[in-house]
């Protein structure tokens, strides 16, 4: 009779204890600090950002020359395809960057 009570009573308490330590750590969740990655990735999507549009710029610039499609077809849908596949990525970039910006301002602010 006692074992029943006794082993009842500790696997509620340790269901009650699992639920206050999870609320325990939702505030560390929540700090006002970027993490490393993130400040890390604040500092250097900008010069990915630019480098993208560094190597977009020299591909709008080789697809503008009105010989390519003529000459080399097969290099000119390549390279088009790249250019595409390029300015996603750089878009992608662009608002990775813009997220964590605003994340940044918003824990400055607060």
């Amino acid at each position: 009779g006692g074992r029943d009570i006794k082993s009842a009573t500790k696997s509620g308490s340790s269901k009650a204890a699992a639920p206050a330590a999870q609320k325990a750590e939702k505030p560390r969740s929540g700090s006002a600090k970027l993490s490393y990655k993130q400040k890390y990735a604040l500092e250097t999507l900008p010069k990915e950002i630019e480098a993208a549009t560094a190597e977009i710029g020299k591909l709008e610039a080789r697809l503008a020359d009105p010989d390519f499609y003529g000459k080399e077809p097969k290099a000119f849908a390549d390279t088009a395809a790249k250019l595409d596949a390029l300015r996603e990525k750089r878009s992608a970039l662009e608002e990775e960057w813009l997220e964590l910006e605003m994340l940044r301002e918003e824990m400055e602010g607060s």
